[in-house]
């Protein structure tokens, strides 16, 4: 068996790479974890090659390794590039070269049972091409399944022609709609069921965070037996499981539901969940948004009644003819069930789990999660696998604990340990950090006549080339305006202007631009060279007080006697300034500035947990330091490009 330097280094090659310490020492790391059966929290920074080195272990394992991502930019980067530039380089070393799969949640295949049979429209009647444009999305999306049918390809929504996501519902089930393998004619050639088998077949198993919190914590087997697990950006971890285990309720899908099962029940219960829906919606109108501590009498009794409405759908559906699938009513069954659960989980609620009412545009819809789910994890997935956690940010505050407790690994039951590889980058000597510590703190209204004039001053100094992070839309259109009118001979974007691949690609290619935008910004968006020299980041990104989920976890936290700030609404900052912070530096060659425009990350006491979790940068409180530094960027890039 080859070494894992040998492979690390003919991969590290094929990609056009070079050795990296870090890199070298994650992938020991990985391989003594995976051997030991230890869990191990792996931080290695921007520019390391994480990826790789965790996939030369996993490749080598010997057992088949899940290895999870939260974005799908990620998982197409490990499956398009990564996976086969190591397998192409293990061929040089290895007899075999192990198989590599890729499961993602049945919605991303196309179903052909659908595809031919047609989609039920809402009241459960085959609809065989939708009219106008959506009607020709379709019809190219039939035939782009049928070709990949005859070719012998996945059937995965990524290679699908261009779409909307009505167009795939037309051509796409759930887990609830499918027919299953034994019962739909269309089975040997299922995509989804292609992709498992291929997966049974796999020494390592590509999917994300989702299905892996499915297939260990919910107990629905959605992956092959796997020795151990590799979660990369684990610094999502939670939330995912969180969102995975998150359900929402509201008069629209009670009636949707309704629907479907008055045109397949003669009786009155199909009028009856209307009645329900309507009751619903009667209370939600009458109930404030918000989180919900103690659940009111009303809302209780009209939970109740959708949950038993839809209970008594469920008995009046009529038998299916097993000889003959009915797709249609297995559609209806299962959303009606759906309605079921969703309102008896909700009626039940208990200690552990927090109800709240979101109002959108007028319409209140109710939604129910789990508080914490790291007693699911240490128990479901902690307990039974080898988990290998990383990212480029898990160290918060200086170290790995709070992470790892936020997971589940708290104590030295079960082992694990931990491992920062550092970065090839020189953050000291390429990024500034400067804190404006003569503004005043944020206020609730928004960004003041001192923040905008701010803004326009180190934009200005930077000749544009800036990211602007803000903790809410308003405030990023806000600046978007004003800097426009105050600074005309820039091009400013603020997020909604168009789609953010679309904005990226602009930023990117634009000398002097200015992209504006909140959280999707913040994270995972890769933005190197002079068209970013500054990230300004208008305030401490807390979670808003009236957040249901947060201000739950940390009212939790303080009544098992901990500190609810540092441990819910200071972490979730300190993850998301690292994040934000990262923006700037993504190569060798890249110089700059972050602004912070919050004073309180040096003037308050919780100011050291948050800049310990940043990138160690220069740092400075003095604006004149700033934009001196600014303008020389400025005329170097200016210099570079003329």
């Amino acid at each position: 068996m080859p070494s894992i330097r040998d492979v690390l280094h003919a991969a590290v090659e094929s990609v056009g790479g070079q050795d990296r310490p870090g890199q070298i020492q994650m992938a020991e790391a990985v391989k003594n974890a995976l051997d030991s059966g230890e869990h191990l929290l792996v931080q290695a920074g921007t520019g390391t090659g994480k990826s790789l080195g965790y996939l030369v272990p996993s490749l080598l394992h010997g057992k088949r390794v899940v290895v999870a991502t939260a974005t799908l930019n990620l998982q197409h980067q490990l499956v398009e590039r990564d996976i086969p530039a190591l397998k192409e380089a293990a061929r040089a070393t290895l007899d075999k070269v192990p198989h590599h799969a890729v499961v993602k949640g049945r919605g991303n295949y196309a179903c052909l049972h659908r595809v031919r049979e047609g989609a039920p429209d809402d009241q459960g009647t085959l609809v065989e091409i939708p009219e106008g444009s959506l009607g020709a999305e379709v019809l190219e999306l039939r035939e782009w399944a049928e070709e990949q049918a005859a070719g012998g390809h996945t059937g995965d929504r990524d290679s699908a022609p261009a779409h909307n996501d009505r167009a795939w519902r037309q051509v796409s089930v759930n887990h609830r709609e499918c027919l299953g393998a034994s019962r739909c004619a269309h089975a040997l050639e299922c995509f989804a069921e292609l992709a498992r088998e291929d997966a049974h077949n796999a020494q390592v198993v590509v999917t994300n965070h989702a299905l892996l919190a499915i297939d260990a914590i919910d107990g629905v087997p959605m992956l092959p037996e796997y020795d151990a697990v590799v979660v990369d950006e684990a610094h999502e971890l939670a939330a995912r499981v969180t969102q995975a285990s998150t359900d929402e309720l509201d008069p629209v899908i009670v009636e949707r539901a309704a629907r479907r099962a008055r045109a397949r029940i003669s009786s009155g219960e199909g009028d009856d969940l209307t009645d329900a829906s309507d009751a619903l919606a009667d209370i939600l109108a009458r109930t404030e948004a918000g989180r919900i501590d103690e659940l009111p009498q009303p809302l209780e009794a009209v939970l109740a009644l959708v949950r038993d409405s839809a209970r008594a759908c469920l008995s009046a559906f009529p038998k299916e003819d097993k000889s003959e699938p009915d797709a249609a009513l297995q559609q209806a069954r299962g959303m009606v069930d759906d309605v079921r659960k969703i309102a008896e989980r909700m009626a039940a609620k208990g200690e552990t789990e927090v109800l709240w009412i979101s109002e959108f545009k007028g319409n209140k819809q109710l939604h129910i999660a789990p508080i914490d789910v790291s007693g699911a994890l240490r128990d479901k997935l902690f307990a039974d696998k080898t988990v290998v956690l990383t990212s480029a940010t898990l160290k918060l505050g200086g170290g790995f604990e709070p992470v790892a407790r936020s997971l589940g690994l708290w104590g030295d039951d079960p082992p694990w340990t931990s491992l920062d590889v550092g970065s090839p980058f020189d953050y000291a000597k390429q990024g500034m950090l400067y804190v404006a510590k003569h503004l005043p703190a944020p206020g609730r209204d928004g960004l003041e006549e001192a923040q905008l004039a701010e803004i326009t001053d180190l934009i200005e100094a930077a000749g544009g080339r800036t990211l602007g992070l803000f903790s809410s839309r308003r405030g990023a259109e806000k600046a978007a305006e004003e800097v426009r009118e105050r600074l005309p001979d820039l091009d400013i974007w603020c997020q909604g202007d168009a789609q953010l691949p679309e904005l990226a690609r602009r930023f990117a290619e634009t000398p002097s631009a200015c992209l504006f935008g909140t959280l999707s910004l913040w994270q995972g968006v890769d933005l190197p060279g002079d068209t970013c020299q500054l990230v300004i980041i208008d305030r401490i990104p807390f979670p808003r007080p009236d957040d249901p989920l947060m201000s739950a976890r940390q009212r939790l936290v303080e009544k098992r006697g901990g500190n609810g700030f540092m441990s819910v609404a200071a972490q979730h900052a300190a993850l998301l300034l690292a994040q934000g912070t990262g923006r700037l530096i993504r190569r060798g060659t890249d110089r700059g500035v972050v602004a912070v425009l919050d004073p309180r990350l040096v003037t308050a006491r919780y100011g050291s947990f948050l800049t310990a979790s940043m990138p160690d940068m220069w740092r400075t409180t003095d604006r004149n330091v700033a934009l001196a530094a600014l303008r020389r960027l400025d005329e170097a890039a200016i210099a570079a490009d003329g």
